[in-house]
């Protein structure tokens, strides 16, 4: 079992940035693989961005190559993504989420086993 707590939401104008951490329970932090989903407001919950255990690969959505990075801290059980270059369409609630599948980086919502509550994220114009 693993617990996830997101952190670093808010309120940012359009060509701003913003970094996302995601902080998890548990001493085998570098067993799971990790990712970022985000929901906005009457739409489906999409992936962003994931990570392997070891943090050897990441994967993007293509909405968002090229301005977020995803990075982990498996000393500190810490998981990150900086938002750079935000537009309104990024605004949504991000999710951290936790795989089971230690060399997973991928999108399929169902092969992540922990989730956080989520983290706001507004995009102003």
């Amino acid at each position: 079992q693993v617990q996830l707590v997101e952190s670093g939401g808010g309120l940012v104008q359009a060509g701003g940035s913003l970094r996302l951490a995601c902080a998890a329970s548990g001493r085998t932090f570098s067993s799971y693989a990790m990712g970022w989903f985000r929901q906005a407001p009457g739409k489906e919950r999409e992936f962003v961005a994931a990570i392997t255990g070891s943090g050897e690969m990441t994967t993007y959505a293509d909405s968002v190559k090229g301005r977020f990075t995803i990075s982990r801290d498996n000393a500190k059980n810490t998981v990150s993504l900086q938002m750079n270059s935000l537009k309104p369409e990024d605004t949504a609630v991000y999710y951290c989420a936790a795989s089971l599948k230690t060399y997973y980086s991928g999108s399929r919502y169902s092969l992540y086993d922990y989730w956080g509550q989520g983290t706001q994220v507004t995009v102003s114009s």
